[in-house]
């Protein structure tokens, strides 16, 4: 029997008819979503996961809150498609909704992060499995006598997993199942993780430690919103205190997330929450293969998944029934995404629990100043946890002045910083430096004719990585190969390094400690997350003596045998126009010290510094941080700078200069008049050519009761519309002022 084609060429694009319609959000930048028809028979709803023509694609999407909007169906195109997975909750899609409101991102963007895992939205295929259903085989072996005798509980098994608890191979199962002992039977996807026991281990925690606890599962309990500060030193126990948390909260049934800075370089995190809880958690982030997300998301949305361990991104996972979200180093720079949608992961992550009703934990050694005042304005509940757990002290810290004890000639470590390195190699323990620069010379330029090595796309140095033998750009990521002679003026052996790079402090090691095992960690160092992990881990071993590394080693690592930490160059932070620098050159080096003396070992912090007497250094020595953040909360406040005010940034770029330039004019031209708030600018932005395209600012500037979001929203309705090669950036609430 043959087909006409045309037939079924109709019958498959033939438009099935629709009584009714409804909005549909597409993961694009449109400003609201578009409206479908439903076909006869399909049943969606607010929070659907449906598939819709879009142009000539076919795109996912989600059954939007709105109703009908009065169009006749007939002129609609019709839902293409509704997979089976369970809805996006109410709550979820209203904190879609809000994200996109305050950051003023298109909210099919914000949909879109919710949606990261397309082929997650069918329910995974079954698993084959086996079944004894009796009998003997025609000769009976030892190792058929094992399979049988683990099988005989009438359980179904996967093949595999038969075979590897009898101790054999896959063959001997599969000659068993060819006699007919066996029967074939479907089984559900094993879970991407063990269930999470909180029982597993009972907590031991004792003084400050249970306080803590205490008045964390206080909150838990209420089961209701609030926000719960952990501020406590390196090394106090702040983990084992949220692990109470996570543990009442999975006694009451719900799920939980913990959002990290960098969850693919917290190996050590994972291992802890697994003695904890006899289970890891699931994981989120960026390096996941994508079998592997596709699990996780599908297996949060139906429940199965208890604990997600994840970056910023893990926050738009669609859980079933979350009960808690945990920020750990709550004042990390990286929980600020500014890509596409530009938002903060830590404060969304309050907006999240205060639209879902439960309580949120922010942890940290060293909390933000925006924390710091919402906890003494009381909006959160403040936990101090002022001193490390066990018979651990806080290291003893003192300043280097780099004036009086200056490095040899072409060096970078004093000699008083030299000689504690020795010291503490020769007692067989661990030295830490540090220097947030990576690299070997962040400048390189001739000796004869001045020329200085420059990215040709970026206003920014090239960057000299003498490992790789390259010249590299960090912002575009251009590089070219280290050239013998200078390009300008064509002289061999005359170029030279300018200033210090994780590398080249390396090289000056090997040179005073040759015999010493040295290890650099930086994110740019060949083998990616996987050897980072292996190097951390080795660390922990004590596999090593001295280690160099950038921010990556002040990440909450917990390095036994480390005693010294040497910071090179504690100034670094404070040269820029950031009105956050003092506040994260503080947060970064207490935090990088505090990987000291963790064990009880006695343990000392050396700061090399020219600016001695600058409030971030004697804050850090001294041990006070509370006059640090006195200081800097009251500077905040006389210059109506966040949390006291408000900011937003915008970012206006073109491929020629005065485009960007003209453009940004017009956007300052069409500002409205606003008590209250003001706008700067525009001016050429610190990095003022990235990629090739040339990068104007516009800074604007309201008091906290200012309607930011309302002013935005006026001033660019009525700039000039984006042509061309214009692009606006619109970054609310920013961190960076690069």
């Amino acid at each position: 029997m043959s087909t006409d084609s045309s037939d079924l060429f109709g019958a498959l694009f033939e438009t099935p008819p629709a009584n009714r319609t409804v909005p549909v959000l597409v993961p694009m930048p449109a400003p609201k979503p578009y409206s479908y028809a439903v076909p006869e028979g399909m049943a969606v709803e607010p929070g659907s996961v449906v598939q819709v023509p879009l142009g000539p694609r076919q795109v996912i999407g989600v059954v939007w809150d709105g109703g009908e909007d009065g169009v006749d169906p007939k002129k609609l195109r019709p839902i293409s498609h509704v997979f089976d997975c369970p809805p996006l909750s109410k709550e979820m899609r209203e904190f879609i909704d809000w994200v996109a409101s305050y950051t003023l991102s298109p909210p099919g963007l914000v949909a879109r992060m919710a949606l990261r895992a397309p082929n997650a939205f069918e329910p995974e295929p079954m698993v084959e499995g086996l079944r004894f259903v009796g009998g003997a085989p025609e000769r009976m072996t030892p190792a058929r006598a094992r399979v049988l005798d683990i099988a005989g509980d009438g359980l179904s098994w996967t093949r595999s997993g038969l075979a590897h608890a009898a101790g054999v191979s896959t063959s001997v199962v599969d000659g068993l199942v060819s006699q007919g002992i066996f029967e074939t039977v479907f089984l559900p996807p094993p879970p991407v993780v063990a269930r999470p026991d909180p029982d597993f281990v009972a907590a031991r925690l004792e003084g400050p430690q249970k306080e803590a606890a205490d008045e964390i599962l206080s909150e838990v309990r209420k089961g209701a919103f609030a926000v719960s500060l952990i501020d406590g030193v390196t090394g106090s126990g702040k983990t084992e205190v949220y692990f109470e948390a996570i543990a009442e909260t999975l006694k009451r049934g719900k799920q939980v997330l913990i959002l990290l800075p960098e969850i693919a370089l917290t190996a050590s995190f994972l291992e802890r929450f697994q003695d904890r809880f006899g289970a890891k958690p699931a994981e989120w982030h960026s390096d996941l293969a994508p079998r592997m997300r596709e699990k996780v998301w599908r297996q949060a949305v139906t429940g199965e998944v208890r604990v997600v361990a994840g970056a910023r991104s893990a926050l738009f996972l669609p859980f079933e029934d979350l009960g808690l979200i945990i920020v750990d180093e709550e004042h990390d720079p990286a929980y600020k995404q500014e890509d596409r949608v530009y938002y903060n992961a830590r404060d969304m992550a309050v907006v999240r629990a205060r639209i879902g009703d439960f309580p949120v934990v922010l942890v940290s050694a060293t909390p933000s100043v925006e924390s710091q005042v919402n906890g003494q304005s009381g909006r959160y509940s403040t936990i101090h946890m002022p001193t490390r757990f066990g018979d651990a002290a806080l290291p003893d810290l003192h300043l280097i002045d780099m004036r009086r004890h200056a490095p040899e000639r072409g060096g970078f470590l004093s000699p008083v910083l030299i000689r504690a390195i020795g010291k503490t190699v020769e007692k067989q323990q661990q030295a830490l430096l540090f220097l947030n620069r990576r690299g070997y010379a962040p400048l390189t330029l001739c000796r004869v004719c001045g020329h200085r090595f420059q990215c040709p796309q970026c206003s920014s140095w090239l960057v000299e990585h003498r490992f790789k033998r390259q010249l590299q750009c960090h912002q575009c990521g251009h590089a070219e190969r280290t050239p013998e002679a200078c390009p300008e003026c064509g002289t061999l052996d005359h170029l030279v390094a300018c200033g210090p790079g994780v590398e080249r402090i390396a090289e000056e090691v090997e040179r005073h400690f040759p015999e010493a095992r040295t290890i650099v960690l930086s994110s740019d160092m060949m083998g990616g997350v996987k050897r980072l992990r292996l190097e951390l881990e080795a660390i922990a071993k004590g596999e090593a003596d001295i280690v160099i590394g950038t921010q990556l080693v002040a990440k909450g690592h917990n390095f036994p045998l480390m005693t010294l930490v040497g910071i090179v160059d504690a100034d670094l932070g404070l040269a820029n126009g950031d009105p956050r620098a003092a506040e994260r050159t503080f947060q970064l080096l207490s935090q990088v010290t505090g990987r000291a003396g963790r064990t009880g070992l006695k343990s000392h912090g050396l700061l090399q510094t020219y600016q001695p007497q600058h409030p971030v250094m004697q804050a850090i020595v001294s041990g006070d941080p509370s006059a640090f953040y006195e200081r800097e909360i009251a500077e905040r406040e006389r210059a109506i700078l966040p949390p006291f005010g408000r900011l937003a940034s915008i970012i206006v770029s073109a491929e020629a200069r005065h485009d960007a330039e003209n453009h940004a004019r017009g956007i300052r031209n069409a500002a409205p008049h606003v008590s209250g708030i003001s706008v700067l600018g525009p001016a050429e932005a610190p990095l003022a050519l990235v990629r090739g395209r040339y990068r104007f600012r516009l800074l604007v500037h309201g008091r906290r009761n200012s309607d930011m979001q309302a002013f935005l929203r006026t001033m660019l309705a009525q700039a000039p519309k984006e042509r061309g090669s214009v692009h606006v950036q619109l970054d609310v609430d920013p961190q960076s002022f690069l």
